[in-house]
């Protein structure tokens, strides 16, 4: 009995010795020797609050990672801002001989969160470990005094894995390198963003503004999970996204729903009703246009989709759902289309708080996401149109009286700052396959190559700006709960992806 269950873990012990690099060996025994470095480090990051908006709090988040670097001796350490808005931190590491640049991006603000929806115990900006993930059991611990740390093991917190990961990872690589003595064949450029989460609203004004400084041969993004079926992937491209506020008025004040029910109109099933005329029973918008404008994939892309290893019925069992919305299409064909989401409905009261009224109003929030060919202005505009095509006067302030006593179905609607296209980088440059080689040279497993990331970033904005191509590599777990309450990385992908971003600093 202890042979056979020993078994697969000597398969797996000799699989990890003899499928990766020597170099990849020696950032591997230095992060094992440096865990509790990494990990105390990364803690007081993620215990620093990082919402866009709370500018007190990203200021101490960008003094720490200019911290960070100039411990690690990066050159040229300086913050990017040309306005009141969070700073982008860059650095540089010159190698003399070296004919070609790369840059390295991540994000160090997250998410707006609601601690109150956050597990018992838990609290977004209080870092907490444990044992596995939430779903399979795992129970608290406390940060071990020194180390090794079960790779197993989760950090809880928000940034966790979207996207101060990526910072220490692309920190902690530079790091290693630097300790044994390797020296990069490229120019290094590093830029850590934050506002991503708010829609990247400057980041334009800042590549203006440092044309020169970033200007990169390729831009590595470090950003987003790896494959649901845990292997690495490389991704070439990301949609756009586009958000719309929408907000139905219904009487002035809210009334008593037996006096009043059947007789004033409800706001919250007038939006209800208007919200599903957007899309049919198969998934598929309904809204005019909304899919006209898509560029096909090409030939090399289209392959390396029908080549994607299958995950749906893997997430369909992990998810606990019986049946998809696009009926017919896999994961990974109905991210390559642009879709629109209900992100959020507002309207009077629910559970304990919940009382026998008519409400005033009715809010949503619509997602629309965006590939190659949309562009996020006109695919608004589809949906406003769609609007007044159900008899809707469309405002974008409060209504007046008159505006309530001449309009039967008034919606005010909303377009908020931070939108952008989608982005899609050749898979047959050269640059992705050196990159390719590169992380494939850290694990035995054949890497996942996706035409287009479901997620979103400004990765148009390094082509409009700065004439360069980008390129994503991804580490955290597959559910780590980015955007939601519960976020967490497994350490297992933090240290991978140390090793990924080391592994790319090396090419050839």
């Amino acid at each position: 009995m202890k042979r056979i269950l020993l078994l697969p873990l000597l398969l797996l012990l000799l699989r990890t010795a003899f499928g990766q690099s020597p170099e990849t060996q020696k950032i591997r025994s230095w992060r094992q020797q440096q865990e509790q470095t990494i990990i105390n480090e990364f803690v007081s990051f993620l215990a620093l609050p990082n919402v866009a908006s709370d500018s007190g709090n990203i200021q101490k988040n960008a003094d720490f990672i200019e911290k960070m670097m100039r411990d690690r001796n990066i050159g040229n350490v300086q913050l990017l801002q040309t306005g009141r808005y969070p700073p982008a931190i860059y650095g540089e590491v010159l190698t003399p001989g070296a004919k070609e640049t790369i840059g390295f991006y991540a994000h160090y603000d997250g998410q707006p969160v609601n601690p109150a929806q956050w597990a018992e115990g838990l609290s977004p900006f209080s870092p907490e470990l444990f044992t596995a993930s939430l779903p399979d059991q795992g129970k608290p611990l406390p940060f071990p005094s020194s180390g090794p740390y079960n790779p197993q093991w989760r950090i809880y917190a928000r940034g966790a894995s979207d996207d101060k990961a990526g910072v220490i990872a692309i920190l902690n690589a530079y790091a290693a390198l630097t300790a044994n003595g390797i020296k990069p064949r490229y120019n290094i450029k590093f830029l850590f963003e934050g506002e991503e989460e708010a829609g990247s609203i400057h980041l334009g004004d800042i590549f203006q503004a440092h044309s020169g400084l970033l200007r990169a041969g390729c831009w590595l993004i470090c950003d987003g999970p790896v494959h649901q079926t845990g292997r690495k992937q490389i991704v070439f491209g990301v949609r756009g996204d586009s958000h719309i506020d929408l907000t139905v008025y219904g009487p002035r004040r809210p009334l008593h729903s037996g006096h009043y029910g059947n007789w004033a109109n409800n706001p919250a099933m007038l939006l209800a009703r208007l919200l599903a005329s957007m899309k049919n029973d198969s998934g598929r918008v309904t809204i005019k246009g909304f899919y006209d404008d898509v560029k096909p994939l090409s030939a090399i892309e289209a392959k390396a989709l029908r080549e994607l290893p299958s995950v749906d019925d893997q997430m369909k069992e992990e998810l606990g759902v019986a049946s998809t919305e696009m009926k017919g299409l896999s994961l990974s064909e109905a991210i390559n289309l642009p879709s629109l989401n209900i992100n959020g409905f507002q309207s009077g009261n629910v559970g304990s708080q919940a009382s026998n009224q008519i409400p005033t109003y009715a809010t949503a929030v619509i997602d629309l996401r965006l590939v190659l060919g949309n562009d996020w202005k006109r695919q608004q505009q589809k949906v406003i149109d769609h609007i007044t095509s159900q008899g809707w006067t469309v405002i974008d302030h409060e209504p007046t009286d008159a505006e309530r006593k001449t309009a039967p179905l008034l919606i005010k609607v909303l377009r908020p700052a931070g939108s952008y296209n989608a982005q899609r980088t050749p898979m047959d440059l050269p640059m992705a396959g050196k990159i390719r080689a590169a992380v494939q040279s850290t694990t035995p497993d054949p890497l996942v190559l996706q035409p287009t990331m479901g997620g979103s970033l400004p990765l148009y904005l390094f082509e409009q700006y700065l004439q360069s191509p980008t390129i994503t590599v991804p580490i955290a777990n597959h559910d780590n709960n980015q955007h939601a309450e519960n976020e967490n990385i497994r350490l297992a992908n933090l240290w991978s992806g140390i090793e990924s971003m080391a592994a790319i600093m090396m090419m050839k």
